[in-house]
């Protein structure tokens, strides 16, 4: 889920909308107008066709993004996809007459984490990557069907992926030096934690190239390899970092 923030087309001020997202790329999510079959557009969409700019918090996460209304054969491939990883979108088009319409979010700015600290911002990166690794290992075992899993976990393996590459090459670029400026001495767990990062990129590879071939109790190894590697990472971590952080 997201909280989508739009500009009233009419009133100038700002509106927020809870909406479900699905990941598509990098630094673009998607979301749904489907006003759960109604026969009008909602509201918000309305919106951000008078005004692009929108503001997206996605729990630790906010920022501003542009939207951009999908057209056309984009829409249409698109939708199918969401349709295959959720039928009741397929559901909801098959009910109304309009086009269903599908808006990607790209984003344009950096916005504050919503924590106190840096240390406080760093358990709760942490804390929703554990939920996602409990929600993708949640879908692979209560899912008998390769294809429905497959659907399912391309967006929440991607989900997954685009945080981690982000928040990794953020600690490695900007965090990590910082902290080994402020305490040479914490040279050897940084560089523990570094080898860990390229480590948990090469499990996340394997597991995304399984997502749509794998059975089940293949996939599953697999993840739990993932699960357990990523989980010490992130104890690791903490127990190391967070002393330093509030330091």
């Amino acid at each position: 889920m997201l909280l989508l923030t739009t500009t009233g087309a009419r009133s100038g001020k700002p509106h927020t909308a809870v909406l479900g997202y699905y990941p598509d790329t990098t630094d673009r999510l998607l979301v749904v107008g489907s006003a759960g079959g109604g026969p009008k557009h909602p509201d918000w969409y309305h919106n951000l066709l008078a005004n692009p700019r929108v503001s997206v918090e996605t729990g630790v996460f906010t920022y501003e993004a542009d939207a951009v209304v999908l057209r056309d054969a984009e829409r249409d491939e698109i939708f199918d996809r969401l349709v295959e990883a959720d039928p009741g979108w397929g559901r909801y088009q098959a009910g109304t007459t309009r086009i269903i319409p599908v808006v990607a979010l790209t984003e344009t700015a950096g916005g504050p984490p919503g924590a106190g600290s840096f240390a406080d911002y760093l358990r709760k990166v942490h804390d929703a990557f554990r939920h996602e690794l409990t929600l993708i290992r949640k879908e692979v075992v209560s899912t008998g069907s390769t294809a429905t899993l497959g659907a399912q976990l391309r967006i929440n393996c991607l989900k997954l992926c685009h945080g981690l590459h982000n928040h990794h090459t953020g600690e490695s670029t900007a965090l990590f030096p910082a902290l080994l400026d402020q305490y040479p001495e914490a040279a050897g767990t940084i560089a523990t934690l570094q080898a860990e990062h390229e480590s948990i990129a090469t499990l996340l590879t394997s597991l995304e190239s399984l997502a749509t071939t794998a059975a089940p109790a293949d996939l599953l190894v697999e993840l739990d390899r993932l699960i357990e590697a990523l989980l010490q990472h992130l104890d690791r971590e903490e127990e190391q970092l967070l002393p330093l952080l509030a330091g």
